[in-house]
């Protein structure tokens, strides 16, 4: 990959910056219950900030609202914002618009304003023109914070930094930089360690890695998909029955040798916290149960190879862990990682937060603040936001 543009190559003193951020952050009675991406923004806020730009505009997505939704605003992620950051933030009233014009406009020097949330304009993810220019209006300067959006071709990405003088944050340089490493010489043996509720996902990524990795472990939901492929029943478990035949061709493919699959489930008799479970073989699931976690043999021979591994890539829980029962699986892989001497690289925010929850965040060499974006960067993609960065750069 080329270099990036980064923020030393952008001059930003007296300027107005838009910062394109991930405030992606789950809410709960409209209170930030997981705040690990706001804090991962503020440094690259307090940099712009102490490198003279006149004000800092700060636009984010939350969510998947059908329109404006005050349900998804990101009133709640501005008060958190700037409890952490330590600044006041301008909350604006809308994306683009008057209001947006008006907050930045208004700002006092060194002021920080917060977008309304950018996915309540129906022209964002088709990287409507009219919305880029709108949007570019607001500001002189365009840094990409937001890796987690990077994958994604929409007016806040891509048609800001098409507009306007643009970089990556120093987040973003290091987050390329440490999935790079992966990409281009891991330290051996090289450990992928996959989980998440569905394969479709994860198939890319599965494709890309296999030839490249000493072994490929799979749990969580995915992992059922697998077993079917492989002529096991699983119960009621969660199976994406339109990737069966590529799966299969996978795990009978020249690699396929290198995925480590399940061997023992925890199963349910049904979905739910309080559900009664018991551990089996995975060859012999029983009928009308769901598996929701892999079971302690699986642990044990996962964590052994991630223990002695050179470099680590973990992407999606194994089991349903936000449920006391069923998070045994997750804990001892998040452990295993914590524990290992390897270079080791965390991403997705399901994964992040069983982290957060097991108080282990500080433990892996990189926490990666991007999911879907990481996994395309694996897979050997282009990153529409990220190549428009890399454009007139030597």
């Amino acid at each position: 990959m080329s270099r990036l543009r980064r923020l030393d190559d952008l001059e930003v003193a007296g300027k107005r910056v838009l910062v394109r951020a991930d405030l992606n952050v789950p809410l709960d009675g409209g209170v930030v219950s997981d705040d690990f991406r706001i804090r991962e923004a503020v440094p690259n806020i307090r940099a712009l900030r102490e490198r003279g730009a006149r004000v800092v505009v700060v636009a984010s997505h939350l969510g998947r609202p059908e329109g404006r939704d005050p349900e998804f605003s990101l009133a709640p992620v501005a008060e958190r914002l700037g409890e952490i950051g330590g600044f006041d933030v301008i909350m604006a009233g809308d994306t683009a618009g008057p209001e947006a014009q008006r907050a930045v406009a208004e700002a006092p020097d060194g002021g920080m304003v917060l977008l309304e949330n950018t996915r309540f304009e129906p022209g964002e993810t088709g990287n409507d023109p009219h919305l880029a220019d709108a949007l570019a209006s607001l500001a002189d300067a365009f840094v990409l914070d937001a890796f987690g959006s990077a994958h994604r071709a929409h007016a806040s990405t891509v048609g800001v930094a098409e507009r306007l003088p643009a970089a990556a944050s120093d987040l973003v340089v290091a987050e390329v930089a440490a999935l790079t490493r992966l990409l281009e010489d891991p330290p051996r043996p090289y450990v992928v360690v996959l989980g998440g509720a569905k394969v479709s996902g994860k198939l890319g990524v599965m494709k890309a890695l296999l030839p490249k990795v000493d072994a490929m472990l799979v749990g969580g939901g995915m992992c059922f998909t697998l077993l079917v492929a492989e002529g096991y029943p699983v119960g009621d478990s969660l199976v994406d029955e339109s990737k069966l035949e590529e799966v299969g061709d996978l795990l009978r493919g020249p690699h396929g040798g290198r995925v480590m699959v399940a061997t023992d489930a925890v199963v349910a008799s049904e979905f739910s916290a309080g559900a009664e479970h018991q551990v089996v073989p995975t060859p012999r699931m029983p009928d009308g149960w769901v598996g929701v976690d892999v079971g302690p043999a699986t642990t044990e021979s996962f964590s052994e190879v991630i223990r002695n591994a050179g470099s680590v890539f973990w992407n999606g829980p194994m089991g349903v862990f936000e449920w006391e029962a069923f998070r045994a699986g997750t804990r001892a892989v998040a452990e295993a990682v914590a524990a290992s001497d390897g270079y080791t690289v965390v991403g997705g925010g399901d994964t992040v937060a069983a982290l957060r929850e097991f108080g282990l965040e500080d433990a892996p060499t990189h926490v990666s603040t991007g999911g879907g974006a990481g996994l395309e960067l694996l897979e050997g993609e282009t990153l529409p936001a990220l190549a428009v960065l890399e454009e007139g750069v030597e």
